[in-house]
C-alpha cells in the first residue's frame, strides 16, 4: 500500500465493519487487536462522558394519569368486587 491510508482514500461506497475487519483488522497480531480495542474503548469512553445526560424522571409526573377511566366507578365498591371474585376462582 506504500503509506497511502486506505480509510482516507476517497470512495463512492463506504465499506462495511465486516469489509474493514476481514481487509484490515483480521491480520493484526494479537497485540495490535488489542491496542486498537483500547483506542477505541478510549474514545468510546470520552464520547459517553460528553452525551447530554437524561433528564431524571419521577414518579410523580404519572399522577392523575387515566383519571377518566376512574369516573362513576365508586373505588371501595371495585375492590370489594374483586375480592369476592378471589373466593370463586380456583
Amino acid at each position: 500500500m506504500c503509506g497511502v491510508n486506505p480509510m482516507q482514500t476517497p470512495t463512492t461506497e463506504t465499506p462495511s465493519i465486516e469489509q474493514l475487519y476481514e481487509e484490515q483488522i483480521r491480520s493484526l497480531t494479537p497485540e495490535q487487536k488489542l491496542r486498537l480495542i483500547t483506542l477505541i474503548a478510549g474514545e468510546l469512553t470520552e464520547q459517553i462522558h460528553t452525551l447530554p445526560q437524561p433528564r431524571r424522571r419521577s414518579l410523580m409526573e404519572l399522577e392523575g394519569l387515566g383519571a377518566e377511566i376512574w369516573q362513576g366507578i365508586d373505588a371501595q365498591e371495585y375492590v370489594d368486587q374483586l375480592r369476592s371474585e378471589w373466593d370463586t376462582k380456583p
